[in-house]
């Protein structure tokens, strides 16, 4: 049976969801049980996180890392997983070149080790569940975009989704292993034998539009700058409206 997703949450103007003050400021400790590598440069970690007040797919935390001599540090990390997983979150970091936080991750955290998360944070990348999700990722961009896609599972939600994903190389797509018929991959680098090397293209964008739902798409890019700019241009000239392109950046 189908069950329809309802966010415990308003619409707080078109296309925004609201946040509560509330919960996103409240620092709460998060204990880390898990360590998934996803590619030889990033890796999935999972916090139980018991007073966690469960959030929407495309939001992200904030994070503190605090020394023994009491300096701290602070990053905003998207969330991978879906709302359903209570009590727990995950999130999938880089290993950046120099990066404290993200250095700290990959060489020292291990199972055991508490850190502190507050959120969530940002009702504008959100997706209830409630309209067709056209989602164009790069890199670490996927990782918001794969909340959406477990979450779209998990419920078994019968509104279109599609993801449109690309990676310098096989090597480096996250998530690798969990995309199905819904995903569409780009190499920008190397590819498997037989499998064109690029950018995404216009082609890449007007097939995905193509197929067009009733309400037509939300649309939802994250990358970098670059990415970002790069992406949201082809969706407005392949005729996806400005207003229906959401974009999360980084970098």
């Amino acid at each position: 049976m189908t069950e329809t997703f309802v966010p415990a949450t308003r619409f707080a103007v078109p296309g925004r969801i609201a946040v509560s003050n509330r919960s996103a400021a409240l620092w709460q400790t998060a204990t880390l049980t898990e360590i998934r590598r996803e590619t030889p440069y990033a890796s999935t970690f999972r916090f139980a996180v018991p007073g966690w007040q469960g959030h929407l797919p495309g939001q992200h935390l904030m994070l503190r890392l605090t020394a023994q001599d009491g300096y701290s540090a602070q990053r905003h990390y998207s969330i991978a997983s879906p709302p359903d997983d209570t009590g727990h979150i995950e999130l999938t970091l880089d290993h950046v070149e120099g990066g404290e936080v993200s250095g700290w991750f990959h060489t020292e955290a291990a199972p055991g080790d508490e850190v502190e998360v507050r959120g969530p944070l940002s009702g504008f990348f959100a997706w209830p569940g409630d309209r067709p999700a056209l989602l164009i990722g790069a890199g670490s961009g996927v990782v918001p975009l794969m909340s959406m896609v477990r979450h779209h599972r998990a419920r078994g939600l019968s509104v279109p989704l599609r993801l449109l994903v690309s990676a310098r190389g096989p090597e480096e797509l996250i998530y690798a292993r969990e995309f199905g018929a819904e995903t569409t991959t780009v190499f920008t680098r190397s590819a498997p034998a037989g499998v064109p090397v690029g950018r995404i293209t216009a082609t890449h964008v007007a097939a995905l539009l193509a197929e067009q739902p009733d309400d037509g798409w939300e649309a939802y890019v994250c990358g970098s700058n670059a990415f970002a700019e790069h992406a949201s241009r082809l969706l407005v000239a392949a005729g996806q409206p400005v207003d229906r392109v959401r974009i999360e950046r980084f970098g």
